[in-house]
């Protein structure tokens, strides 16, 4: 069976419904929360790219950051079919250094769950405040644990586009609140026009987070960020929501201090 990182295209239909209202959003968030121009934009663990090419495409000066040749691969071929120029990086995503610092920063759905311990989720933070400029904006995306005890939801999905038709089942197999780790089980089928069927399982590792959890996490880096607003993933900028105990998809604007 495939392994979903080696298939950046299905990764990309997955997830790109929700492309638009993320752009919308951020330059909503850029424009009320951000105390300087934001032109340079810098994403961790970008995957396909899809939202480094859509933001490359409003005009930006983005860079996308991640492990995957595969994923690279395909950011580069679709940047090249849309005559659009956006830097692409390979690495890791615990130590960001870069020369110059960008304007704002954004990491959505999760992708801040691959750091799997508290020293490595601290370092990133670290070193996202040395790469962005005073003023900028760092915007964190991730599903939250409740505070009481819950069973994991199993999420499906049915997209069609191009001819392909892709069915996604996303489970939780294991999970352990002691060691703060869940395993994440994704099956994709894709079907394509031809009648070619092919069939995709990952597992891997994220951290979990319950809100107090992220909470305290927050506050070791406070010297560096404050968190401006809380939101969900409906990505209203006029429905801020309060960051407590109830927030479970937790959208977080972390700026700059100066």
């Amino acid at each position: 069976m495939a392994n979903w990182y080696d298939y950046p295209q299905y990764f990309d239909m997955l997830f790109r419904d929700e492309t638009a209202i993320e752009v919308a959003f951020f330059e909503q968030a850029f424009e009320r929360f951000a105390t300087r121009k934001v032109k340079r934009l810098f994403e961790p663990g970008c995957g396909s790219g899809r939202l480094v090419v859509a933001m490359a495409a409003k005009g930006y000066d983005v860079t996308g950051l991640d492990l995957s040749d595969a994923m690279l691969d395909y950011m580069r071929r679709k940047l090249q079919r849309r005559k659009l120029k956006a830097t692409c990086v390979k690495g890791d995503m615990t130590h960001p250094a870069f020369d110059k610092p960008f304007d704002a920063a954004f990491c959505t759905y999760n992708t801040f769950r691959h750091l799997l311990s508290e020293k490595d989720a601290v370092s990133h933070l670290r070193g996202m405040a040395d790469s962005i400029a005073p003023g900028g904006l760092y915007i964190i995306g991730m599903h939250l644990d409740p505070e009481e005890e819950y069973d994991p939801i199993v999420e499906r999905f049915k997209m069609r586009q191009a001819g392909t038709t892709l069915t996604t089942t996303i489970s939780v197999p294991e999970s352990d609140l002691k060691k703060r780790l869940e395993t994440l089980r994704v099956k994709l089928k894709a079907v394509r026009a031809s009648g070619e069927t092919i069939r995709i399982q990952s597992e891997f590792p994220l951290r979990l987070y319950t809100p107090t959890q992220l909470k305290r996490l927050f506050k070791k880096v406070d010297d560096q960020f404050e968190l401006v607003q809380s939101f969900d993933f409906a990505y209203d900028i006029d429905d801020p929501l309060p960051f407590d105990k109830e927030l479970i998809e937790g959208l977080f604007v972390l700026r700059r201090r100066s």
